[in-house]
């Protein structure tokens, strides 16, 4: 995991939209890519920015006849943790509990019971392996 969070945190924007791109699609061609990224650049970037991507390791590849086809190396859940991880120690001094409350604190749309409820049961699962010691 800790492998994972280092790579995630040295993206830069265009890569962070490719895999974005990746992470939606699960399989696509470079030209694919570049049509799923907003303001794309050209074909060329993109190309050079997969081959960058796949020295760090975030994806991989498959050659499908003369095409290559790249795909997330990191699940979905793992990328979202490290991304996670690095907004909270930015952000937030590392504390789950000063996100969340900034969280609770937007001014949009309030939480619905559903969302209330689905809180608390995480917050109770949370406290009850505290108290087991898992």
């Amino acid at each position: 995991m800790m492998n994972d969070t280092l790579k995630q945190q040295n993206l830069s924007r265009r890569e962070r939209q490719i895999m974005d791109a990746l992470y939606e699609g699960q399989e696509l061609t470079a030209q694919q890519v570049r049509e799923a990224m907003p303001s794309p650049p050209g074909y060329s970037a993109v190309r050079a920015t997969l081959a960058k991507l796949l020295e760090k390791g975030v994806v991989s590849y498959r050659q499908d006849g003369p095409r290559y086809v790249y795909a997330p190396a990191l699940t979905h859940q793992s990328a979202s943790q490290s991304a996670l991880q690095k907004m909270l120690k930015t952000f937030f001094a590392g504390s789950r509990a000063k996100a969340v409350n900034a969280l609770l604190g937007m001014p949009q749309e309030p939480l619905s019971d559903l969302e209330i409820d689905e809180l608390q049961a995480l917050i109770d699962k949370a406290r009850n392996a505290k108290k087991t010691g898992q």
